[in-house]
């Protein structure tokens, strides 16, 4: 089978190869980098077997690249974290590996590809993917939020510094250094706030675009991230996770 990759990321890509290799029988024919490589590629060869791709590659999104091209073959997409798109691909039928990649998580991914009955189911699963994945989302702009006395209040998410998990509990901080506690789950929020706006940091930590303060770099090639708000521990990006918090933050 002749697989092609789409990774920008060279730890990444390599890490990929890895496990085609231990897996056997998958011949890694080339590895591109961005939108505009990748449909020249398409443009100039011949479809592969199965293409590998990455969400978020260096300039943009890669379902960018099926407005350039036409493309038949059997996808997989990867992604480091992404919780909106992880659940469209649930509902399509399409799969995805979540990084970072196994080699029982590729296994799996391609048995599920074997269910595929045919070209035209496929292609009709990745147009119902890329509209999905398209289609404006109404996003949780307030939530209603417990006080004394036994009262609710209204909480904007764009008053929301923070999200964090505290001995089990759900604290939204905002810029007034107020805390209050949230019925839902740090997934939950992750798909229902504007990720325009508000970023999954690591497990512990959704943070919004306007109270980060400054970036500093980390061991191991993380990030830390100090906000304008005080927070019970460090904030770390971990380094498979560093391309993606810098698109996020500077919009692409």
């Amino acid at each position: 089978m002749k697989s092609l990759l789409i990774e920008d990321e060279i730890l990444a890509a390599r890490h990929l190869v890895s496990v085609l290799n231990e897996i056997g029988n998958i011949e890694v024919i080339g590895i591109i980098d961005s939108i505009k490589s990748s449909a020249l590629w398409f443009e100039t060869h011949p479809q592969p077997d199965l293409v590998f791709m990455d969400i978020h590659i260096a300039d943009g999104s890669a379902f960018r690249i099926f407005d350039l091209v036409k493309i038949t073959c059997p996808i997989i997409f990867t992604t480091a974290y992404d919780e909106y798109a992880i659940k469209a691909f649930k509902v399509n039928s399409i799969d995805y590996l979540l990084k970072p990649i196994t080699t029982e998580g590729v296994q799996k991914a391609l048995l599920k590809l074997k269910t595929l009955s045919g070209a035209n189911e496929f292609q009709s699963d990745i147009r119902q993917l890329i509209i999905s994945l398209k289609q404006e989302k109404s996003y949780k702009t307030h939530f209603l939020v417990s006080v004394k006395g036994g009262k609710m209040m209204p909480l904007l998410a764009g008053d929301i510094a923070c999200i964090y998990i505290d001995s089990g509990t759900v604290i939204a901080k905002t810029f007034e250094d107020n805390s209050f506690n949230l019925d839902f789950t740090l997934d939950e929020l992750t798909a229902k706030l504007n990720p325009i706006d508000f970023f999954r940091a690591n497990r512990q930590f959704i943070i919004s675009k306007k109270s980060v303060k400054d970036v500093a770099f980390w061991f191991n090639n993380r990030l830390s991230i100090n906000l304008k708000v005080t927070v019970p521990e460090k904030i770390l990006i971990s380094r498979t996770r560093v391309s993606e918090f810098r698109e996020w933050f500077d919009g692409k």
